[in-house]
């Protein structure tokens, strides 16, 4: 039998299939010695080995974790069952508590099957002792195989509903687990950007401006002023300070910004993709060092417009181009795919079918990343003839240097 784990009801109901098993026996060998039976004594032997052969089985593992094993035990116990059958009319009985073994650890066909012949095998040696063959000797053990199939049936679409039920619930705990995991790296991400971009703005623009000021005080002093030496080493605190406030920002960046400049970043994420289209990555003019805010908008609009036309547009060729201008940085994604209405644009839903670039939450998101950094974004696309996608970024100018103070 299978070594499964077992709810306490059907343990006890497989229990009380043991004491009828063991009852039916006892039944069957006290008749035989006690009416002076012609076979009394094969009668009692065939019911211990019975007995024997069903206890080692429910005892030995491998019998309960085999198949073969079990088949191998069923039909020595089926061979002991038919031979009893043959010396005494009381092994009638003892075919119940075989139902529900032959449907228990046969196929559903061929246990029932099983319990087709065991029935007509009972009825016909019980009426072979001479027993009338009245409707209750016919119906008795008909309606104990009914009764055992219908069980049996019960009991496996019950078994089959609580399975998958077990499943959907592991899949609802597997998913709130990774919604709860996205969502905390999400707010990760989005905190150490928010952070980066802080420090940027505020404490590393300060220290540039404070270097710059100092500069302009060392060259204004006389090279013999006793304040000169004090300047110099503000001047050099102050830039030490700088950098290790660029360190700062550049360690709260994306991880694919940590290892490398935003033109490799964009490198790799073309390269990742597999199973979709061919991605090509191209920069044009003269690359320049960008902010960390820019650096991350360019990437995270470049990672969500590429996704997207890889889950959706059915593209065959994308490219993502990469360029720097006098006063701009531009970064354009275009796809040969299915495309979208204008108005689908226009209404926030998804891009028809295809939901390209992700009308709705994924563009308004994208949009948003540029004009917080004062930059725009456009989106191009017809049905049937691709998608481009573009954000342009002015380029931040450098603080005027501070007018030198001459003593």
């Amino acid at each position: 039998m299978e070594a499964r784990s077992l709810a306490p009801v059907l343990r006890v109901l497989r229990g009380c299939l043991h004491v009828l098993t063991a009852g039916l026996l006892a039944l069957a060998a006290v008749r035989a010695t006690s009416t002076d039976a012609p076979y009394a004594a094969a009668v009692v032997t065939v019911c211990a080995g019975f007995a024997a052969v069903y206890g080692a089985g429910l005892a030995l593992p491998p019998v309960r974790r085999s198949k073969r094993r079990s088949a191998v035990w069923l039909g020595l116990l089926c061979a002991l069952w038919l031979l009893l059958l043959v010396l005494t009319p009381d092994a009638l009985w003892t075919a119940f508590p075989l139902f529900f073994l032959q449907l228990h650890l046969l196929p559903l066909r061929w246990g029932v099957t099983a319990v087709a012949g065991t029935t007509a095998a009972a009825v016909t040696g019980f009426v072979a002792h001479g027993a009338a063959a009245t409707p209750g000797a016919v119906l008795g053990p008909a309606l104990g195989a009914a009764v055992a199939i219908g069980t049996v049936l019960g009991y496996r679409a019950l078994h089959q509903e609580s399975e998958r039920r077990r499943e959907l619930i592991e899949e609802l705990l597997a998913t709130r687990a990774e919604l709860a995991e996205a969502e905390r790296a999400a707010g990760t991400l989005a905190e150490r950007e928010r952070l980066a971009r802080e420090i940027h703005d505020t404490l590393a623009q300060g220290l540039s401006s404070i270097q710059l000021l100092l500069r302009a005080a060392e060259r204004s002093l006389p090279a013999d002023a006793p304040a000169l030496t004090h300047v110099r080493e503000a001047r050099v605190a102050a830039v030490d300070n700088l950098a290790e406030a660029r360190r700062f920002v550049r360690a709260l960046a994306p991880p694919d910004l940590e290892h490398g400049s935003l033109v490799g970043a964009l490198e790799r994420l073309c390269a990742s993709p597999s199973g979709g289209p061919r991605v090509e990555f191209a920069v044009s003019g003269t690359p320049v060092e960008l902010p960390t805010p820019y650096e991350v908008a360019l990437l995270r609009v470049a990672q969500t417009a590429l996704a997207n036309t890889l889950r959706h547009a059915a593209a065959e060729r994308a490219s993502i181009t990469l360029s720097f201008m006098d006063t701009s940085v531009a970064l354009d994604v275009v796809d040969d795919g299915r495309g979208f209405s204008p108005h689908e644009e226009q209404a926030g839903r998804r891009g028809g079918a295809d939901g390209e670039f992700g009308l709705g939450f994924g563009l308004r998101a994208m949009r948003s990343r540029a004009q917080s950094l004062g930059g725009t974004l456009s989106v191009e696309s017809a049905p049937g003839q691709g998608t481009a996608l573009a954000i342009t970024l002015p380029l931040p100018t450098p603080a005027p240097a501070p007018r030198e103070v001459r003593a």
